[in-house]
This record gives C-alpha cells, structure tokens and sequence, in this order.
C-alpha cells in the first residue's frame, strides 16, 4: 500500500492504472503541435457556442441589396449572393460541424469496437463473418458508400450523419478486433477465464479498459475525417438542406463567384481546414503521449 498525502493509500494495481495516463498527459501538454490543435478547436467550439452574442445578423437574413459585398467592418467576412452575412453562417455552422463530428464518430466508436470486441475475443465463424462485413465495407471507397447510404435514405443532415457512422464502423472494429486479438492471449484474461468469470465480465472489465488507448487516438483522428466527409455530402448536395448553414454547402453555393467574390469560398473553406487541421493535431499528439515507445 502507497498512502498519498490526505492519508488514503492506494495499491500497487491502482497506481498501475493511473500512472500511465498521467504520463501521457505529461507528454501531451509537452507537445506544442497537440496544443495548438487544442487551442484551434476549443476556439470554433467558443465561437459556436457565443455565435448569438458575436453576431448581429440572422442566420438567413436577406439583404439582396448587400449581395457579394466584401468584408468591411458591417460583414466581417463578406457577404454571399443572398446578401447573408457570411461571419454568421461560419459561427453557427461551426456547432453543425463539431456536432456532425462528435454524434457520428461517437456512434461509430461504439457500435465498430463492440463488433471488434466480438470478432476478437470469440474468434471463429463469428470473427469470419464480422471480418468479411468488415472487408466488404472497405472495398468500397468511403465517400460512395456514404453517397449510395445517403442516396437511399434521403439527403438530409440526419442521413448524413448516418452515412458517415456507418461508413467509419468498419475502421474502429478492425482495430478494436486486432488489439483484442492479442490481449485474450496475455496472463490476466487467461487467469479471468481460470477464475470462471463470465465472458461479459472480462470483457468490459479486462478487455475494454487495455484497449481505450487506441480507441481514443482514433476517435480523435476520425473527428476531423467525418467533419470532411459531411462538407463533402454537403457540397454535393446530400448533406444539410438550405437554409441552415452548414460549412460543405456554403462552399457548393459559392463555387459560381470565385472570381466574382472569392471571399465567399475562402472562409469557408478556410474554416474546415482549420478544425480537420485541429483534430488531426491532438491526435498525431495522443497517438505520440499514449504510445509506450515514446517514453524516453
């Protein structure tokens, strides 16, 4: 036993557990990339969130005698062909953003390590049948088979979202299924099964715990892949439906004034570079602080 300084004292299996996340964190606030990633994507997340108290104009508010103006210091960022205050689509189309990202990685996290789980750790027919869904998924590119989803569903940023779980299933199940692969092999779960624990038990209570790290990288990385994947259905026309200001269809509605007004296409784009680039940054640094390798 270890007493900490408020008298409770903590055994060498506990310390085991948390020392390695500390460590982790240690290593991430040292990497200036992750902060900086940190630091872009907590900035859209404020920006969303204050988008009523940053702005004076509504979100669909048409102004065609103000049509295509440039920034000045009435429209930040412009103005589009409707005359709408492009600064204000951004803002409120940022919660759009992260929400598609956070809704769409998180259901595909769940349901695509549930499978991996299942596939790895009973192996056999049902890790075949798991793995050849998995393989059928992959075979397509990612982008058509969210179109073909979205297409049979109906374009709608529902749809869209679903599309985009669905698509990304396969990535998290293969990962989960070759981290449980080796895991059901270490002494710990083969002394669980000794015990006659039950196969729920060790799964969510040896099994999941030693599999979170990979997890968590990839659902961070993923978050920037399925904010891409909604701008690209949205500027193809499968995604949000006008009026609401989602970042992908902002860019499809601007692609005729590229000349005439590149500010229309550049903020928004701009924007989605921005938070892939963020996301993209605290995962490079998650995959970097949770990676044993990288200790020293």
């Amino acid at each position: 036993m270890h007493p900490n300084k408020e008298g409770y004292s903590y055994d060498s299996d506990e310390i085991a557990a948390i020392s390695p996340w500390k460590d982790a964190l240690k290593r991430l606030r040292k990497n200036r990339l992750s902060m900086a990633g940190l630091f872009i994507i907590i900035f859209f997340i404020l920006v969303g969130i204050f988008a009523p108290i940053l702005t004076s104009h509504g979100i669909d508010d048409q102004n065609l005698v103000n049509r295509l103006q440039p920034p000045s210091s009435d429209y930040w960022f412009g103005t589009d062909d409707r005359g709408r205050d492009i600064f204000t689509r951004i803002a409120y189309g940022a919660r759009i953003s992260l929400m598609v990202g956070f809704v769409a990685v998180t259901g595909a996290m769940i349901f695509g390590s549930l499978l991996g789980i299942i596939a790895g750790y009973f192996g056999k027919w049902v890790d075949m049948i798991i793995s050849r869904i998995f393989d059928i998924m992959l075979a397509f590119p990612s982008i058509l088979l969210a179109i073909a989803i979205v297409a049979i569903l109906g374009p709608s940023l529902q749809n869209a979202l679903i599309a985009i779980s669905i698509i990304n299933i396969p990535i998290f199940g293969r990962l989960v299924r070759s981290r449980v692969l080796s895991l059901r092999e270490e002494e710990f779960v083969m002394a669980a099964k000794a015990q006659g624990l039950k196969n729920g038990r060790i799964i969510f209570h040896h099994i999941l715990p030693n599999s979170l790290a990979p997890i968590i990288v990839q659902a961070t990385l993923g978050f920037g892949t399925a904010i891409l994947e909604a701008a690209a259905l949205g500027f193809l026309g499968l995604g949000a439906q006008p009026p609401t200001p989602e970042w992908g269809y902002m860019l499809q509605n601007a692609r005729g004034f590229i000349q005439l007004a590149p500010w229309t296409l550049i903020f928004p784009g701009i924007s989605i570079m921005l938070v892939v680039l963020g996301f993209n940054l605290i995962g490079d640094g998650l995959r970097d602080a949770l990676d044993p390798k990288m200790k020293s």
